[in-house]
């Protein structure tokens, strides 16, 4: 074996290692909610952003506390609210007087993780700030443009309850998200673990312990990498094109999936599912992608993409029906 050979198996080792580390780090600190854990890994393998949306409490925000103790990078919290501008994301133009001249103060957008809470309780030009960002990696502020971080994530959250003064997102920015995740109550046993975690945290003085070892930056870029070069078949690749396009000619496919959408996925849909397949064949050690990895990643990819009928919704059809219908009706290799 050669030494360039030697090399990346080391590296190989060490990134999946450290992800391995990261993964049980997350699921000790966010007791029952290993789905929103895994989504997060996922999207940060990927490159992508995620949708998370829940009742209150279920420790959305907390998730991506911890991710950022285990990675070595800047996490910004903000909570958007109707009243926001789109310059408390992106930063604005300081006049200083003593220099005569104006200076740019950067927003928090410029962090490597940005929590979005509660997207849906800001204005449409705030989305739209948030959103450019996720999709360009930079913010124009006026005639000049900046660059974000190259590890850049946003997680933002939705309550699906109290819709009272909010702003849904539009069916195109909601394109934008990789994924969109559902997160629910954790049974009786796991409220048990939470409340004794939360009663360990306040006797320590701390939310959150240190991991046993911190990810860098660069082992992130790696990973990302070597979950880009594992092997994808021709069989696996048409099997997630047909998924895609069973959305957007579903009268090919099934008479019944045709009267529930009304609009389907975009080629993003068919990126995020080869990216999240292959995310998940790499966090499981394995260096080919299966159907099985192109299933459990489809729900997340495809959720918020559908557009369905207004008949269908009337009669309590939800996109993850369609989902569901899909996977039964396009047979996998």
């Amino acid at each position: 074996m050669d030494t360039a050979t030697r090399d990346l198996n080391h590296v190989s080792s060490n990134a999946l290692s450290s992800f391995k580390s990261l993964r049980q780090y997350l699921n000790t600190q966010i007791l029952g909610q290993e789905k929103l854990v895994e989504s997060l890994l996922v999207a940060l393998l990927a490159d992508g952003h995620l949708l998370v949306e829940g009742p209150p409490g279920l420790a959305k925000t907390r998730a991506i506390k911890a991710l950022a103790h285990g990675l070595e990078c800047e996490f910004q919290r903000v909570q958007f609210t109707p009243d926001m501008l789109p310059a408390d994301l992106t930063g604005s133009d300081i006049y200083r007087p003593e220099e005569g001249n104006f200076h740019f103060q950067r927003g928090p957008l410029f962090h490597n993780l940005v929590l979005a809470d509660e997207i849906n309780r800001a204005p449409a030009k705030v989305q739209s700030a948030l959103l450019e960002a996720m999709g360009e990696h930079q913010i124009s502020v006026g005639l000049s443009t900046y660059a974000l971080p190259r590890l850049f994530l946003v997680m933002a959250t939705q309550n699906p309850i109290e819709h009272e003064g909010t702003y849904p997102l539009p069916e195109a920015q909601l394109d934008r998200f990789m994924l969109h995740t559902l997160v629910d109550y954790p049974d009786r046993a796991t409220t048990r673990l939470i409340m004794d975690l939360t009663r360990r945290e306040a006797l320590d003085g701390r939310e959150l312990p240190p991991p046993t070892r911190h990810v860098t930056q660069e082992i992130v870029f790696t990973a990302r990498r070597e979950a880009l070069s594992i092997t994808l078949t021709g069989s696996v690749a048409d099997y997630i094109a047909a998924l895609v396009d069973a959305t957007r000619h579903p009268a090919t496919y099934s008479e019944q999936l045709a009267q529930w959408l009304r609009w389907g996925a975009s080629p993003r849909a068919a990126i995020a599912i080869e990216r999240g397949a292959r995310a998940l064949a790499w966090l499981d050690g394995r260096d080919y992608v299966s159907p099985e990895d192109v299933q459990a990643i489809t729900p997340d990819a495809l959720r918020h993409r559908l557009l369905l009928d207004y008949t269908a919704q009337a009669r309590g059809i939800t996109a993850q029906s369609c989902v569901d219908e899909l996977l039964r009706l396009i047979p996998a290799p």
